[in-house]
């Protein structure tokens, strides 16, 4: 399809002025009015130039005192002697000492003092008379103690007890109510163990404060919550020999199931002169209260092994 063209504009003959058209005039443009002045002419573009130059002053100044910051520390780390600041850091050291070494570190002994005196007090003249007989041997705790017949029988498993984690792997135990929950026994028992209770490079034991630890971890953990104790006795003393702290007690407390609402207790912390403590647990029942006398006998027949 096409299109009609328009007619052909005509020539402007000489000396005329081109009309306006859509591209240009050649005619000159008559001045405006006096009195009203046309429009102010538009404000020269913004110098671009002058403010790209102060940002980049600005950039370069921020970044030369980052970098002059940095240098500063890494001079700092390296002439206060570490030439690696950048190497991976090795983990604050984990404190590897056992529980009883931490809660109780060795006494402080001020240079040039003699070093504690770790010999044994001297025995009371009377007391229980070590009963004669058959004997139970915990050569890892380094301690002898008497062993009883029927109904006591040999301890043969490791149990490791308490937030101490006591292992007792020796000793004489029986069953004095058994299934009293539907699944547990409860016990009578005379075991013993071996604690480490110092680091290897400090054989000096507090020995109040461990014995007083391992009691308080017995009474703690061992027993239903809450109880009642008695304190019978705890003091510095001698077994095997050795210093020991002994402490024997009487705990009242009250579970379901269980008959026996009290038992008599003795912990013996014994200082066997190295890292490690020997550690001597008796306990009785009260439905067993005939037997209460064996918490002292027992530990009047403490020996080296």
């Amino acid at each position: 399809m096409s299109e009609s063209l328009p007619p052909p504009r005509s020539r402007p003959t000489a000396g005329s002025a081109w009309a306006a058209g859509p591209v240009t005039r050649l005619t000159t443009p008559e001045p405006a009015p006096t009195g009203h002045p046309g429009p102010p002419p538009p404000p020269p573009p913004p110098d671009r130039s002058a403010r790209d130059r102060r940002l980049l002053w600005w950039f370069g100044g921020a970044a030369g005192a980052l970098l002059a910051a940095g240098l500063v520390v890494v001079l700092a780390l390296v002439l206060g002697g570490d030439v690696d600041p950048f190497r991976d850091r090795p983990d604050r050291p984990v404190d590897v000492r056992p529980p009883l070494a931490r809660l109780c570190p060795p006494p402080n002994t001020p240079p040039g003092a003699p070093a504690p005196d770790r010999t044994a007090p001297a025995p009371p003249r009377s007391g229980p008379v070590p009963p004669a007989g058959s004997r139970t041997v915990d050569a890892e705790a380094g301690i002898s103690y008497a062993a009883y017949g029927p109904p006591w029988q040999d301890w043969n498993r490791v149990w490791n007890a308490g937030s101490l984690q006591v292992p007792y792997k020796v000793g004489q135990h029986f069953v004095t109510e058994a299934a009293y929950n539907g699944y547990s026994d409860y016990h009578a028992s005379i075991l013993s163990a071996a604690v480490p209770a110092a680091t290897n490079d400090a054989f000096v034991l507090d020995l109040e404060c461990v014995g007083r630890r391992v009691a308080g971890d017995v009474r703690g953990e061992y027993y239903p919550q809450p109880n009642r104790m008695d304190l019978l006795r705890d003091e510095l003393t001698t077994l095997a020999g050795r210093p020991a702290w002994v402490t024997v007690f009487r705990l009242h407390f009250s579970l379901p199931g269980l008959r026996a609402t009290s038992e008599l207790a003795g912990v013996a912390c014994i200082d066997m002169g190295g890292p490690n403590a020997a550690i001597l647990y008796i306990s009785i029942p009260d439905t067993h209260g005939h037997l209460d006398h064996l918490v002292a006998d027992t530990l009047a027949s403490v020996r080296p092994a």
